[in-house]
């Protein structure tokens, strides 16, 4: 029960960030593409790569690993919303921006990973 807890903590947390961080980047000014998405994703797979390294490394509790893996990053990453914008530039004819978006976010989500492992190690 303290695991469901706390990943439910996590994630509203993480959602609320994400919200926090994609209207800030919505408020810079209109763009056929999903910024703000694409944002949280790239920097949720950092950290998701920090949180996983580092919780290793210190032994921490498994409820709090849980909380920042499951709860956090997946209450601020969106698998969902990235897959609505895809669709939506693609039907709206903007092929440029649909396989930009889509390659670019899994190839950089990978990388993320990558350099949240690398930063923590």
């Amino acid at each position: 029960m303290k695991s469901l807890l706390l990943i439910f903590l996590g994630g509203g947390t993480g959602s609320v960030l994400r919200y926090l961080l994609t209207i800030s980047i919505y408020r810079q000014g209109a763009t056929n593409f999903p910024w703000g998405t694409f944002a949280v994703n790239i920097l949720g797979c950092i950290l998701i790569g920090v949180f996983y390294t580092l919780t290793s490394r210190i032994h921490i509790n498994n409820d709090i690993r849980l909380m920042l893996t499951i709860g956090l990053c997946g209450g601020f990453t969106t698998f969902s919303t990235f897959s609505n914008e895809s669709l939506q530039l693609l039907k709206s004819g903007l092929y440029p921006s649909f396989f930009t978006y889509i390659i670019s976010s899994v190839v950089l989500g990978i990388l993320g990973v990558m350099l949240g492992i690398w930063m923590s190690e």
